[in-house]
């Protein structure tokens, strides 16, 4: 058994004992897969490599963040399944935002504004207890990224130069990771978020905008997605600075901080991008 905030919650050696069956899947992501589950539910079922603490760690921040009033679902309980681990939600029913973009591209322009207004909303929340971003983005630096040394040591010194802050952080919010519902915008995938400076959460964002692309697409189709996403981008970054604290040029400082960790998750067809923000953003600041 498993005890989670309290609570003894189930684990299962193998699918369909007691009854208990991962209907269909709905998705499969870089660190999970979406199943559909019993009673309306939906399982997100950890792929192998990561840990039960990952869902744990999650769990954990979605819950808080719905009893701070967010709009995100409902965690019924953590589990285990054939050795994986897993979290039961409620179900969230809604395309995500990249594909309600890609369904109605006239409608764009307020995807992206609810994706700031959502965003700031985030940020005007402080969790107790939450990770540190800056110490999230101190061990990615020093511990899981190839770059040479003394770039290191300016990106660690450029991180100690910037304002920690105490605001509830997302570090992956995208559209991705927004579903839109009947009842608004629902946000999902909450395991690297932290308390820290909002302006990072920004630009993590925006740099995801900039380079996160998906791969396998013809030449049109890509180009066509790097204009949409830049446009969403731009629009995002306006509204933001319409209803949160912002700064362009503070937000700036924290890109090639962001790009850094972004290169640690070795996503193919990002490393030349992010290289060139890195090195551009540290140029700019020395």
């Amino acid at each position: 058994m498993v005890v989670y905030n309290g609570r003894t919650c189930q684990t299962m050696e193998l699918i369909g004992e007691r009854g208990i069956e991962k209907g269909e899947q709905i998705s499969r992501g870089r660190t999970a897969e979406i199943y559909s589950w019993k009673d309306g539910q939906v399982l997100k079922l950890y792929l192998d490599k990561y840990p039960f603490g990952d869902a744990e760690h999650e769990a954990r921040i979605t819950e808080a963040a719905h009893k701070a009033g967010l709009p995100v679902p409902a965690v019924k309980e953590v589990i285990e399944v054939m050795g994986r681990a897993g979290i039961v939600f409620e179900r969230v029913e809604g395309p995500v935002m990249s594909k309600a973009v890609a369904s109605k591209p006239w409608r764009l322009s307020h995807y992206a504004s609810m994706m700031a207004e959502l965003h700031a909303r985030m940020h005007s929340c402080q969790i107790p207890g939450l990770p540190s971003q800056r110490e999230y983005l101190k061990t990615i630096i020093r511990d899981r990224i190839s770059l040479p040394v003394h770039m290191k040591k300016t990106l660690l010194e450029l991180l100690e130069q910037l304002s920690n802050g105490n605001a509830l952080c997302h570090l992956d919010f995208h559209p991705d990771n927004i579903i839109v519902s009947s009842q608004g915008p629902v946000i999902i995938d909450w395991v690297t978020a932290g308390s820290g400076n909002p302006l990072a959460d920004v630009a993590r964002t925006s740099l995801i905008l900039r380079v996160g692309v998906a791969p396998g697409v013809g030449p049109v189709l890509r180009r066509l997605m790097i204009l949409a996403a830049s446009f969403l981008n731009s629009i995002y970054l306006k509204r933001y600075g319409q209803v949160g604290l912002f700064s362009p040029e503070e937000m700036n400082k924290w890109l090639p901080l962001v790009a850094s960790a972004r290169l640690a998750e070795t996503i193919p067809g990002e490393k030349r991008a992010l290289l060139e923000i890195i090195k551009a953003g540290l140029s700019s600041q020395y």
